[in-house]
């Protein structure tokens, strides 16, 4: 029986064959992104011509170390292809992303590209989201309390997320809220309510977003297409 991270390096293996030389590529971040990354080094020193837009400063610092070539949204505000980890994907692939801390810049970049691939492991496909995965909301520090209620409002639980016994900031210098709520039956609707919070900068719900997901299982890769969206 594989592992879970033999699942995730497989699927990251798979979603190199989307990849062709000339690409702009969006490049995620966390422990299944990292094999991606890696896959990717591999083909740049095969001769591979490609560039990437890193979604994260850990993920940039990775890509150089392993000698991929950067580049940024300023000079390609329109990527080729994106592909990143996720931590939930629904029957309709949209997603929960963020638990790496890294949602704003991920959301961004993915919004930017032609294609958006994602790779997972099994264990991250849930009949609805919000079933094991709270949803992380980027949240500005001045004020960042004002989104408590409305969170609660809508029926979450929001915590604070802390690291080492510190506040946690992102890349951007802002907070995150986990906010844990019951599965989610129309993530769109969750999605547009959170964002209308004045404080919340991003929030980690990815609907509509995904257009493949590879997911790694005990008996190979499984290729994802999107059903109907909610």
């Amino acid at each position: 029986m594989p592992t879970p991270d033999e699942m995730k390096r497989a699927a990251a293996e798979a979603s190199l064959k989307h990849v062709k030389s000339g690409m702009v590529l969006g490049l995620g971040t966390g422990s299944t992104a990292r094999h991606v990354l890696e896959g990717l080094a591999r083909l740049v020193a095969g001769g591979t011509d490609l560039r990437g837009v890193p979604t994260s400063l850990a993920t940039a610092e990775a890509a150089k170390l392993l000698g991929i070539p950067l580049t940024s949204l300023e000079e390609h505000p329109e990527l080729d292809l994106a592909i990143d980890g996720a931590d939930e994907v629904d029957p309709a692939l949209n997603l929960i992303k963020g638990m790496g801390g890294a949602l704003f810049r991920e959301k961004v970049v993915a919004s930017a590209s032609k294609r958006f691939v994602v790779v997972v492991d099994e264990s991250k496909l849930v009949p609805r989201l919000g079933t094991r995965t709270p949803v992380p909301v980027e949240v500005h520090p001045f004020g960042w309390r004002t989104a408590l209620a409305p969170l609660r409002a809508l029926g979450g639980v929001p915590e604070l997320r802390r690291r080492d016994g510190e506040t946690l900031r992102t890349d951007n210098g802002n907070y995150i809220l986990d906010a844990r709520f019951p599965p989610i039956r129309s993530p769109a609707k969750l999605a547009a309510a959170i964002s209308a919070i004045p404080v919340v900068v991003e929030h980690g719900l990815f609907v509509g977003l995904a257009d493949l997901v590879l997911a790694g299982t005990a008996k190979g890769v499984r290729t994802l297409r999107p059903t109907r969206r909610t």
